[in-house]
């Protein structure tokens, strides 16, 4: 018998608030990412022909299109971190 929780009753030391905040954060990241990639297929951040940045744009712009995706993915995405978020959920449960 547990000296703090008598009755038996088991409680898990990571509040399901804390656990639910926890999956959204990993779902928005996996959404981000996947964006990102999508925004990179698509054409973002290549360099210009003409009047582009040089070498310095060449070096930073997968930077630019991963802090696209995120914002992207902050301001309500595509949907996909919803799905994530309950598949994460739903696989947690199992356990």
């Amino acid at each position: 018998m547990d000296p703090l929780f008598p009755s038996g009753l088991h409680v898990n030391p990571r509040s399901d608030k804390t656990t639910d905040h926890a999956l959204r954060e990993v779902a928005q990241k996996l959404e981000a990412t996947f964006l990102a990639e999508m925004l990179k297929s698509a054409g973002l951040g290549k360099s210009r022909s003409s009047m582009g940045g040089g070498a310095g744009e060449e070096q930073f712009q997968s930077f630019l299109v991963r802090q696209q995706a995120e914002q992207i993915a902050k301001s309500g995405g595509i949907g996909l971190s919803e799905t994530l978020f309950n598949a994460l959920k739903e696989a947690q449960n199992e356990k």
